[in-house]
């Protein structure tokens, strides 16, 4: 078995849309990045490819293609799982944190674990999303930007 961790941070601005784990929430901001800067699913893809050794979303997705300008991040997790399997992993379960002073998630987190579930071929069970403002302290608490973290338990399929 294997854990990997990942990270992602994105800053708030005008004229986006607002996703994270593949819901487009109503919000007067969206987070700002090449694709459409779901700082959670990107999280859980680092998590991912990090637990296999198969380096992160930078090296996967450059920000430099032109192929992945606004992409959908779940389209991309798909990607990311089906490396998994092609590389003789299984995920165990995922476990995800995101970062956000506003707005609320409690309400979207539901379809947020599925659509991570679907993307990644497991259950819903095996998919864990919270979420958690700090305090109004920092760049996420100001309302600057958000953050998720997300660590994940893969394992070689066929292992002893």
């Amino acid at each position: 078995m294997r854990i990997g961790h990942g990270y992602d941070v994105h800053r708030l601005t005008q004229g986006r849309k607002l996703i994270l784990g593949g819901v487009e929430l109503p919000f007067e901001k969206g987070l700002l990045g090449h694709s459409d800067a779901d700082v959670l699913t990107h999280a859980v893809m680092d998590s991912l490819l990090g637990a296999a050794a198969l380096g992160d979303i930078g090296g996967c997705f450059p920000d430099t293609d032109e192929r992945y300008r606004g992409a959908d991040s779940i389209e991309l997790l798909r990607h990311v799982a089906q490396m998994l399997s092609e590389n003789g992993y299984r995920i165990e379960n995922i476990d995800a944190t995101v970062l956000a002073q506003r707005p609320k998630l409690k309400d979207h987190i539901p379809q947020m674990r599925k659509n991570i579930a679907d993307a990644c071929g497991i259950d819903l069970m095996q998919v864990s999303v919270k979420a958690t403002t700090e305090e109004g302290l920092g760049f996420t608490g100001t309302g600057e930007g958000m953050a998720a973290h997300s660590v994940c338990l893969i394992e070689r399929i066929g292992s002893n």
